[in-house]
């Protein structure tokens, strides 16, 4: 009987991480769906594939919101279009906003503990990509793609002519503001949308 039970467990969570994972890919990898902002560079996209995998942090725990990320980044390898850097940048920072949050609400399953969590975990994914964009997956970026430091200096200075630099100068003029913009707006439609499901989610999918 026990076993049966830890079988049903198991085949209820394999379903809703499967369902948040869908929509997740839906989010990632639809052209129409992702879309850039034109005070930044267009080579920097926004996608909000971070909205089903948070939502599932929430709802069962962190290691379903982890397998939603893994699940979405597998399936996009094979279109990948920046030899998986893109991918690899996105499945850290992800991780890094979605697991932290997760883990917070999982102590705290209010309204108070979800925007906690968002915030927390949009503030260390903030800094982390931030950084790690600028001073290594640009570089890695550069090199694996062969696309020349100058022709994505001019794309930023298009926009925003004090960027003089890919270091500390698009770090806090291009890549601090892009990432603020975007978690902010991905903050704001998670807990908007939590707001409004999570007792549903909490009581009736469990």
């Amino acid at each position: 009987q026990l076993v049966a039970r830890k079988s049903v467990i198991n085949t209820k969570f394999i379903v809703k991480t499967a369902i948040f994972s869908a929509m997740s890919v839906i989010l990632y990898t639809v052209p129409y769906l992702k879309f850039s902002v034109p005070f930044f560079p267009s080579f920097l996209e926004i996608h909000l594939d971070e909205i089903p995998a948070l939502i599932a942090g929430f709802a069962y725990g962190p290691l379903c919101g982890f397998f939603v990320i893994l699940i979405k980044t597998i399936i996009k390898l094979p279109m990948t279009t920046t030899m998986c850097v893109g991918e690899l940048a996105d499945f850290i920072y992800s991780s890094i906003f979605i697991i932290p949050a997760a883990i917070i609400y999982r102590k705290n399953r209010k309204i108070k503990g979800a925007l906690l969590g968002l915030l927390i975990g949009g503030g260390l994914q903030l800094v982390t990509a931030s950084f790690i964009t600028t001073f290594l997956m640009l570089d890695f970026y550069i090199m694996m793609m062969g696309f020349p430091k100058e022709a994505i200096l001019k794309m930023c200075q298009a926009i925003n002519p004090m960027v003089t630099s890919l270091d500390w100068p698009f770090l806090l003029m291009v890549a601090l503001p892009f990432n603020l913009f975007k978690d902010i707006l991905v903050v704001v439609v998670t807990f908007i949308l939590y707001k409004n499901m999570h007792r549903f989610i909490d009581k009736k999918l469990q």
